[in-house]
């Protein structure tokens, strides 16, 4: 009942821009992946896994092989972090 209260007062525009600054997520995914969300990452070859960092709106932050590298970005750009499986 309240979940419903308050997802019905938010526009499409806030939703968008909830948790902006403020939250990141971190996100494992295959050299395959990288050139969708970061298309200025050199070209790699198949099957190595990766980890990446990105705003609560989906813009890219960080791409790197060491999870570690991920939450100390996240840490000095002052985000939350939540892991996406």
């Amino acid at each position: 009942m309240g979940l419903k209260a308050i997802t019905s007062s938010l526009s499409m525009n806030d939703l968008a821009h909830l948790g902006e600054g403020e939250v990141g997520y971190i996100r494992k995914m295959r050299s395959e992946e990288v050139s969708r969300c970061f298309p200025e990452a050199p070209e790699m070859g198949p099957g190595i896994d990766l980890w990446a960092l990105f705003g609560a709106d989906g813009t890219p932050i960080l791409l790197t092989d060491n999870r570690s590298s991920t939450f100390y970005k996240a840490a000095e750009d002052e985000l939350r972090t939540v892991s996406l499986h």
